[in-house]
C-alpha cells in the first residue's frame, strides 16, 4: 500500500558526507506497514554528532508547482544560516554552491534529489548558496534554519550562471522576478 522502505528497529540513519566539506545527506530509517509510515525527522542529540547545531531559530515551508525554481540564496554574516532541508510532499533537485573563499571547493556545486519516498535530508552549513527546482506538482519543501531571516543580509546568485553551469534538468523553469535579478558568480564578493 505504501511504497516506502522498511527496516528493523535497530537500523541507524544513513549519513553521507558530500564532496563539499560540511554538507551531508541523511537518510532516516522509515518504518512502514499497512497503516502508513513513521520516521524520526529531527533529533538534536543525534544530529549534533553529525556536526549539526542543536538549536534552530526559524522554520520555513514552501509549496511549489512543477518546474518552480527558487534560488540561489544565502544570508551574509552575522545572519548566516545553516539549513536542514527536506521534502514533505513531492520531489526537488536541491543544489548548493560553496561560496567560502578559503574552501578547496569554492565555486563548486552539488545536486541532491530529495523526495517524499526515501525522506532524505540535506544539511547545508553557512557559507553555501542554496536553491531547488520542484520536480513534481504540489511539492512541499521545509527548512530548519540556524538564524532568523534578515532582509539586509540576503544575497544570491542567478540560477543559470554560466560559470557555475548547473544542470537543473529543466528547460524553462518558473523563476521569481526577484531571483531573475540576482548577480553572477564571478561578481560575487563573498564574505565567507
Amino acid at each position: 500500500m505504501f511504497p516506502r522502505k522498511s527496516a528493523d528497529l535497530d537500523s541507524n540513519m544513513k549519513v553521507t558526507q558530500l564532496h563539499l566539506e560540511g554538507a551531508i545527506t541523511m537518510e532516516p530509517t522509515v518504518y512502514s506497514d499497512d497503516r502508513g509510515y513513521f520516521f524520526e525527522s529531527y533529533n538534536a542529540e543525534r544530529y549534533k554528532s553529525y556536526g549539526i547545531p542543536e538549536i534552530f531559530l526559524q522554520d520555513n515551508q514552501s509549496f511549489s508547482a512543477k518546474g518552480v525554481l527558487r534560488g540561489l540564496h544565502f544570508q551574509n554574516p552575522p545572519y548566516e544560516q545553516g539549513k536542514l532541508v527536506r521534502v514533505i510532499q513531492g520531489s526537488v533537485l536541491d543544489v548548493i554552491v560553496d561560496i567560502r573563499k578559503k574552501s578547496a571547493t569554492y565555486g563548486e556545486h552539488v545536486s541532491v534529489k530529495l523526495d517524499d519516498i526515501d525522506q532524505k535530508m540535506l544539511w547545508i552549513p553557512p557559507g553555501f548558496a542554496h536553491g531547488f527546482v520542484s520536480l513534481e506538482a504540489n511539492t512541499i519543501f521545509v527548512y530548519k534554519c540556524t538564524k532568523v531571516y534578515n532582509k539586509a543580509a540576503e544575497g544570491g546568485i542567478i540560477w543559470n550562471d554560466p560559470d557555475l553551469n548547473i544542470n537543473w534538468n529543466v528547460s524553462n523553469p518558473l523563476v521569481s522576478e526577484k531571483d531573475l535579478e540576482l548577480g553572477i558568480f564571478k561578481n560575487l564578493n563573498s564574505v565567507f
